[in-house]
């Protein structure tokens, strides 16, 4: 038991990029898991959330607000990051990112955003969700969403 705790308390503090990957991964957990509140408790007051759509630029209390029944019926997003790049400011309190994600609804997307650390936590300001479309595809999807947007 001594080593134990001695071998815990000589262990290397996280990295700056391993705390923002475990603050990303605990708030896809809390989405798959329908907890609403750990969820939303790692954004900013001020936060922001794009979506696919482009209709959709919530801030955090608009988006608490349109995922409040998904949350309540249990029917939220699972989303796991298959890959992440994280990047500092000079003084480690902004950190950017950008996460290649496996989703099951969406297939393949992406997520970027910017994280601020707020009283030694980091918090998620701003989060862009988007889907990849393979360049060979983006003339088909160009035309198609120029059609639907003249129907809307």
């Amino acid at each position: 038991m001594k080593a134990l705790c001695l071998a815990l308390f000589l262990a290397a503090p996280p990295s700056p990029e391993a705390e923002v990957s475990a603050v990303l991964d605990r708030w896809h957990a809390a989405a798959a898991a329908s907890e609403e509140a750990l969820y939303f408790s790692h954004f900013t007051p001020d936060a922001v959330f794009l979506g696919t759509d482009a209709t959709e630029r919530w801030t955090r209390d608009e988006f608490r607000k349109w995922a409040r029944p998904h949350f309540a019926s249990h029917r939220t997003w699972s989303f796991r990051a298959i890959s992440r790049h994280v990047s500092f400011s000079p003084d480690g309190n902004v950190a950017w990112f950008d996460e290649n994600l496996q989703t099951g609804d969406l297939g393949p997307a992406r997520g970027s955003g910017v994280l601020l650390r707020e009283k030694g936590e980091w918090k998620i300001a701003h989060y862009d969700l988007s889907v990849p479309i393979p360049n060979p595809l983006m003339e088909e999807f160009r035309k198609r969403i120029e059609e639907y947007s003249k129907k809307r």
